[in-house]
């Protein structure tokens, strides 16, 4: 990965000849916070969140949706799993293996990186499934007529595709959940989640949501993917890109470097104190325009705002607050920086301080009094410092 690493690198640096644009990166992270709906907050809807952020992990129902009700000035309990419900979301496999919302316009490009690899195809694959890559479009077309009543839960699934021959010995494996196997029928655009019935999720077929835009093409998915994510986690260089297309999709090296070289009109360099970063040409004169923001936020695990650059984006997360981020704690940031966790207690909200600069109390609890009316619950903040 390393070398490959390396050409993508290259890719970019090619770019960045002569650069002259300059900015700090308390304005970096300002320009970002505007881009991801924090500060100022944005009055987009549901799906208009998703879109902004790429994807929504859901990891856990609640965290997600707090993820993109912070990001809304007025919203309401349930709102994601509506928006689930009406089809302006999807439910699908994505980044890392693991489950995320996406809109249905652009799912289909994440979707279309995510199984360029082909990984059913795999020897182990083959046999431990005991579906060669020959048998996988009639096992697909076999799901897709069982969905086509509407959403099962995985057991009828499993219970209905099993009923076939030539599946009847992959009912041990739908017994045990069918985890890894309903994956690629989510990357190939078969299926995604519908909504839960009693505690149980549910799957359904996604043409028969009429926003849904199908699998991209891969070239021109990998370009929108790139442009997209430097409009929202910008200003980035490859090892941004690299972490959330080759790392998070599995994308090539040898596809991020043809990605980037035939979006090269689109991207500008940019000097972050040293720091050689890219943005879309379309936004260069906004980022010049940001100013810093020292806003508070109090940010649910798993959120984009770090898990969009990654834990390793030491401006966004310093190395020594590295650790409760990677386990996944509730976050607040000031200013887009981590400087310390949160978590609720019956009616107390526990911010554990983690820099050694005095906490800006006054703003801590103007937004602990925001978090509390997005929970429905009062809150008063206890501040713990080290």
């Amino acid at each position: 990965m390393g070398a490959g690493l390396s050409d993508v690198r290259a890719s970019l640096d090619r770019m960045a000849t002569g650069t002259e644009l300059a900015v700090t990166w308390p304005q970096a992270l300002g320009w970002r916070l505007d881009r991801h709906l924090l500060s100022p907050v944005g009055s987009r809807p549901v799906a208009g969140v998703v879109r902004r952020l790429g994807a929504v992990p859901s990891v856990n129902e609640p965290l997600a949706e707090l993820a993109v009700r912070i990001r809304r000035q007025d919203s309401e309990p349930g709102e994601l799993a509506r928006a689930l419900v009406a089809g302006e979301v999807i439910k699908v496999f994505a980044f890392r293996g693991g489950v995320h919302y996406l809109t249905p316009e652009d799912g289909g490009a994440y979707l279309a990186i995510r199984c360029a690899g082909r990984q059913w195809e795999l020897p182990s694959w083959q046999e431990h499934y005991e579906l060669a890559p020959s048998d996988w479009p009639r096992f697909r077309e076999a799901v897709r007529e069982v969905l086509s009543d509407g959403p099962l839960t995985i057991a009828e699934l499993g219970s209905a595709v099993t009923s076939r021959a030539a599946y009847r010995h992959l009912r041990p494996v739908f017994d045990d959940g069918a985890g890894t196997l309903v994956k690629p029928l989510t990357w190939q655009g078969d299926m995604g989640f519908g909504p839960r019935r009693g505690g149980q999720h549910t799957v359904q077929r996604l043409d028969h949501n009429p926003r849904w835009a199908g699998v991209w093409d891969l070239d021109d998915a990998g370009r929108h993917a790139v442009s997209q994510y430097v409009a929202s986690y910008g200003p980035a260089d490859a090892d941004l890109v690299h972490y959330w297309l080759g790392n998070g999709l599995s994308a090539g090296t040898k596809r991020l470097r043809g990605w980037l070289s035939d979006l090269e009109d689109q991207l500008v360099a940019v000097d972050v104190e040293g720091q050689t970063r890219h943005v879309l040409r379309e936004d260069v004169e906004s980022l010049l325009a940001a100013e810093p923001s020292s806003a508070v936020h109090f940010l649910p695990g798993h959120d984009q705002w770090v898990m969009g650059p990654g834990t390793k984006e030491a401006h966004v997360v310093p190395p020594d607050h590295r650790t409760p981020v990677t386990r996944k704690a509730n976050l607040v940031t000031v200013g887009g920086v981590v400087r310390g966790t949160w978590a609720t207690t019956h009616d107390r909200l526990v911010v554990t301080w983690l820099d050694n600069v005095t906490p800006p109390r006054h703003d801590l609890e103007e937004e602990a009094g925001r978090l509390a009316g997005i929970l429905d619950r009062p809150l008063g903040l206890e501040l713990r410092t080290g």
